[in-house]
């Protein structure tokens, strides 16, 4: 079984440890990133924009800026969503080019059977 799972979560972040655990419950190994101290690459960030399809989804509506990104530029939102991590929701779970925002554990088991199958 082959799944190449990275999980970019914050370590205070119940639905991160909730996505950790479920993976390894399964027995499926997976990288952890911890966002606000790494955060993602330009490239990273385009492969989850590109799977989610709006950028306004990775956006925590919890973060006090988060208001502020919905009025800027899509070019300055990603901008902005690079330089401060902490804006992002999370996990961002990420299976090579596809990728979930927030807790998804219906397409991480579509994922799993996809991998066996």
């Amino acid at each position: 079984m082959h799944m190449n799972i990275q999980i970019f979560g914050k370590s205070k972040c119940f639905a991160t440890k909730k996505a950790e655990r479920f993976f390894q419950e399964r027995g499926i190994r997976f990288q952890s990133v911890d966002l606000p101290k790494k955060g993602l690459s330009r490239r990273e960030l385009e492969s989850v924009v590109q799977a989610v399809g709006d950028i306004m989804l990775l956006v925590d509506e919890k973060h006090p800026d988060a208001a502020l990104v919905r009025y800027l530029l899509p070019d300055a939102q990603f901008e902005k969503l690079l330089e401060e991590p902490k804006l992002l929701r999370t996990p961002i779970v990420r299976n090579g080019r596809q990728a979930t925002i927030g807790e998804a554990q219906d397409i991480w088991l579509k994922w799993i059977q996809e991998s066996i199958g």
